[in-house]
């Protein structure tokens, strides 16, 4: 039995993560920070990790990137694996993930799904076979209460792309741009509406051919099944930064 710890157990991603635990029984919830006290909660509650005494195995992270050095110093300060699924973070915010990562073991990703981390690996290949000769642009679209842009996925698409063409460019508002596009360029675009759970559309557009890969998000449930996945993976793990292609390879 894995014992966790929700960070953003009032939100929507924290309800997923509660319904999706329910249903499993090597999880139990056993913790939850949010400033918002959920409602009927059946684990310890508490505003801040300053005010929060609780055993647990792993940390769940699904919150703000304010939140990131009080969870981060009780995460060191109890030796507890923390499973970061927030995005939004500073390159400074990055630095103190991977600082910590010295100490404790911590997974870090923008994106939990299986299918989504399925295409990145798609679109690494592409990029090693098309090479100068296709354009990249990436799409990708979300709820209109998302914070930050483009999402910690199309980010992560981009850099796996960016490790077969390392002089990679990346361009996120082309109409400050007068001038014919440039190979080097990845275009960003992001788009923000409705209730739309995640959309992510890989193009690499050639002469007289176009190829196109994509995922489409239904529910948050999928990203609640990664993460609870991932903290049974990470539970009494070593420390150092762990990821997705981690918990495939050993799936």
């Amino acid at each position: 039995m894995t014992k966790v710890i929700i960070t953003g157990c009032s939100g929507k991603m924290g309800a997923s993560l509660i319904n999706s635990a329910a249903n499993r029984d090597d999880i139990e919830i056993v913790g939850g920070v949010d400033i918002v006290e959920p409602k009927n909660a059946e684990f310890e509650y508490a505003k801040s990790f300053s005010e929060l005494n609780c055993k647990a195995d792993v940390i769940v992270d699904f919150s703000n990137p304010a939140v990131l050095d009080g969870m981060l110093e009780y995460a060191l300060k109890n030796k507890i694996p923390t499973v970061i699924c927030t995005t939004g973070y500073s390159e400074e915010q990055k630095q103190k993930i991977f600082d910590a990562s010295k100490e404790i073991a911590i997974f870090y990703s923008g994106n939990m799904s299986l299918g989504v981390n399925l295409i990145i690996e798609l679109a690494k290949k592409a990029a090693s076979v098309f090479g100068d000769n296709f354009d990249v642009e990436i799409i990708e679209q979300h709820h209109n209460q998302k914070l930050d842009a483009p999402s910690g996925t199309a980010l992560m698409i981009a850099d796996a792309i960016s490790e077969v063409k390392t002089d990679a460019e990346y361009v996120y508002d082309r109409h400050a741009y007068r001038k014919k596009r440039d190979k080097k360029e990845i275009g960003i675009h992001s788009i923000r509406g409705g209730n739309i759970v995640g959309e992510h559309e890989v193009i690499f557009a050639g002469q007289d051919e176009i190829l196109k890969i994509s995922h489409s998000a239904r529910s948050k449930a999928v990203f609640a099944v990664g993460a609870l996945n991932a903290a049974v993976y990470m539970k009494d793990k070593k420390s150092g930064m762990y990821n997705m292609s981690d918990l495939l390879k050993n799936s």
